[in-house]
């Protein structure tokens, strides 16, 4: 090949009639080549455009049905949420009727306290679904920037509000329950929670049955007692409080949902 370019190098310097020809041949070879060479990548940049397009829209569809799934567990914690806020307020109400009671016992009787107290004992706890979006690495499925940045601090800031209850139900189970028990009226608080609304918040199936009845306690009780113990005060104050944290908590993590359900309802939109 070498001596081929040499000769015709030469011959096209002696402006020999041969090398002319030779010359076409060449340059029609040499397009034939470029040509092939042309139609092959082509072919390639064809076929990877095809390979790319089938991965983008493959990529979509698990998008859209990643989209789903957060739109169902976000829209199922919002409701789970909602639901433990409304007790805490239940709670909040409860304790400062409590407060009142105790400094203006004339205003109130047996009936009332022992209702609110039972309210001022629960202790909601929020259990969200919590996704493996990010450990499973399907968080890069998602095209929004702003969405894929709340999804990575959705754990953190779930512990925030979980906290918050965490404190409270191990300050209820080691303080105020054992106080209410030495008292004696831990069985008419029992029966009140089984039989209003407050029993069904706390199960899984909201249509499942939440009656249940032991009946109040027939012994006397001097209420008056419970309401001039300053232990109880500092209990059902703390009570008030922790509620009220847990429920700042929570209302600013349900912002966070409901942007969240913004985003996901916006791209299932496009």
């Amino acid at each position: 090949m070498i001596k081929f370019f040499r000769r015709f190098r030469q011959n096209f310097l002696m402006g020999e009639n041969l090398a002319s020809g030779q010359a076409g041949k060449f340059n029609k070879y040499l397009l034939y080549a470029m040509g092939e060479i042309i139609l092959v990548v082509i072919g390639i940049l064809i076929a990877l455009s095809i390979n790319n397009w089938n991965e983008y829209q493959k990529d979509r569809k698990q998008e859209k049905e990643l989209l789903v799934q957060l739109q169902s567990e976000f829209e199922s914690n919002l409701n789970q949420l909602d639901q433990k806020i409304a007790l805490r307020k239940d709670m909040i109400k409860a304790a400062i009727i409590l407060l009142n009671c105790i400094d203006f016992p004339e205003n109130c009787n047996p009936d009332i306290i022992s209702k609110n107290i039972g309210y001022s004992i629960l202790a909601p706890t929020f259990d969200p679904i919590v996704n493996d979006i990010i450990s499973s690495g399907r968080i890069q499925l998602l095209q929004s920037a702003d969405l894929k940045q709340k999804l990575s601090l959705w754990t953190s800031e779930i512990v925030q509000v979980t906290e918050e209850e965490q404190m409270w139900t191990h300050y209820r189970s080691n303080e105020y329950v054992p106080f209410l028990l030495n008292f004696g009226i831990h069985r008419t608080l029992v029966n009140n929670f089984w039989n209003n609304s407050t029993a069904q918040s706390f199960q899984l199936d909201n249509k499942g049955e939440s009656s249940f009845e032991i009946g109040n306690s027939k012994k006397k009780f001097d209420f008056s007692i419970l309401l001039n113990d300053s232990k109880f005060e500092s209990l059902v104050a703390q009570s008030a409080s922790f509620s009220k944290l847990a429920n700042s908590q929570s209302i600013s993590l349900r912002s966070r949902i409901v942007e969240i359900l913004e985003i996901i309802n916006n791209d299932l939109k496009e």
